[in-house]
């Protein structure tokens, strides 16, 4: 009788994606949430991302100039086909005074870029960082992915989410294997860094955009420009960053930051370490997500390393 009942109160837990406590070992551990979570869903659930951005750009607030298309076996070269820079005209009036854009470009001057460089986080920086996540979750993507994830039971409630995903996103690391606390997946993915000479991560068009009209970016060209006639569009080009080059940045253009943000915590969630396929306005996508394999938070969580549109 007493294995039934352990059975019966033990599958609820596993079938929910919550944490079990396993007697004698004194933490508890997480069930990984991916297994109950199907391809369908994940493309169900982009799909009202998708049409919750509504604070993505218009055709009209940014025009590019996509000049010269290069082929894939081109892309390391660093070679500049481009006289001119991608973006043209961005409404900076109309975007960047959206209040999660807002916010997002307070935390980008936050950050060394440089590996190897301490990150010393102040207490306005802090700051920042909690007002960010504030605001991004007050839009309708947030509450959809928060609704999402608490009926997948991936999370108790939505601010058990929110302190997760902090941790996930801002939680420092170190790039330099110990030399200094240097990284984070955020500063990753929206900020970028340098790394053994090259561009290491760097995936958000805004930041890309306010250092190609500071002078800092020199687009070089495009290998991929995604079948949306709208934003967000996903593109891959190449550019140099003071002189570091990327020689494949992938990107969305025109999305929100919290669009971003949710559907990489969303395939970081449900597909970590692998291509995870989107619906985005009847178009396929796919995100490529990475874990952090050399440090952790909370009882065994992996910080994200990196998350990306994967560009053919």
């Amino acid at each position: 009788m007493k294995g039934i009942l352990a059975l019966v109160c033990f599958l609820p837990c596993v079938t929910s994606g919550s944490q079990l406590s396993f007697p004698g070992e004194g933490e508890q551990r997480e069930v990984p949430s991916f297994y109950s979570v199907s391809d369908s869903e994940i493309k169900s659930v982009s799909e009202t991302l998708y049409a919750a951005d509504v604070n993505r750009a218009t055709s009209r607030e940014i025009v590019l100039n996509l000049q010269h298309k290069i082929s894939s076996d081109q892309t390391g070269a660093g070679q500049d086909y481009a006289s001119q820079k991608l973006f043209s005209y961005v409404d900076e009036d109309a975007l960047f005074s959206k209040p999660t854009f807002a916010r997002l470009l307070a935390l980008l001057n936050n950050y060394e870029r440089m590996t190897g460089k301490e990150e010393a986080v102040t207490t306005s920086e802090s700051q920042e960082v909690d007002a960010f996540l504030d605001e991004i979750f007050k839009t309708q993507v947030m509450e959809k992915l928060s609704q999402f994830f608490l009926s997948k039971g991936i999370y108790l409630s939505e601010n058990d989410f929110k302190a997760d995903l902090k941790e996930m996103w801002f939680g420092l690391y170190s790039r330099s294997k110990g030399a200094a606390m240097d990284s984070s997946g955020f500063e990753h993915v929206f900020h970028g860094e340098i790394k053994s000479g090259k561009i290491s991560g760097f995936h958000n068009w805004v930041h890309y955009y306010e250092l190609e009209k500071n002078g800092q970016i020199n687009y070089l060209s495009y290998s991929y420009n995604g079948p949306w006639a709208g934003y967000p569009d996903i593109m891959a080009f190449q550019y140099r960053w003071t002189g570091y080059l990327k020689s494949v940045g992938s990107f969305f253009i025109g999305s929100s930051p919290e669009f971003e943000l949710a559907v990489y915590t969303l395939c970081y969630k449900t597909r970590p370490g692998k291509l995870c396929t989107l619906s985005l306005g009847g178009k396929s996508a796919q995100i490529q997500t990475y874990s952090w394999a050399n440090s952790e938070y909370g009882a065994g969580k992996r910080y994200l390393a990196s998350s990306y549109p994967n560009s053919p």
